[in-house]
Formats: C-alpha cells, structure tokens, sequence
C-alpha cells in the first residue's frame, strides 16, 4: 500500500473532515433539527466518503491494474479486488 502510504496525509485529512461531519449529524440530531437539515448533512457526509472511496480505487486501478510491469496474475488479483469492493459497496 506504499501507494497509499505517499497521499496518506491527504487522505487523513479527508477522513477527519468526514469524522467532522458525522460528528454534525449526530449534534443535529440530539439538538431534534429538523428531518431536512439533518438529511442534508447526511448526504453530504454520503458525498464525502464517496469522494474518498474514488480516490482510493483511483489509486488502487493506477498501483494494481493498469501499471506497467505488472503481470497477468497481479492485475487479475488488482481487479478482482476491486471487484470484490465495488460489489460490497453496491450492495
């Protein structure tokens, strides 16, 4: 994951802010706001993490899939991984 490991700063920062807005949701709700604003902030935290789950499989596709150099057997097991996310994530 060493690919990972070079934009993990930028990562951690994506995930604190999505932490952030978690931590808004649940305020909203213990506050007893209103079904559309804590709705909102539920999308928007949605927004986040898909954001972040782009950036991975980006990440993922460029260091296990398409890089050169890689052969037959590790691009099928880059792919089949990715596969094995996308499934669990549409379901």
């Amino acid at each position: 994951m060493a690919h990972i490991t070079s934009k993990s700063s930028d990562l951690l920062a994506r995930v604190r802010r999505i932490a952030g807005q978690v931590g808004a949701v649940e305020r909203s709700i213990l506050s007893d706001a209103g079904c559309a604003e804590v709705l909102h902030l539920v999308a928007a935290v949605r927004g986040a993490v898909n954001g972040l789950l782009d950036e991975i499989i980006a990440e993922h596709l460029d260091a296990h899939v398409s890089r050169s150099g890689l052969s037959d057997e590790e691009r099928a097991q880059g792919a089949e991984e990715l596969l094995a996310v996308i499934r669990r994530y549409s379901k």
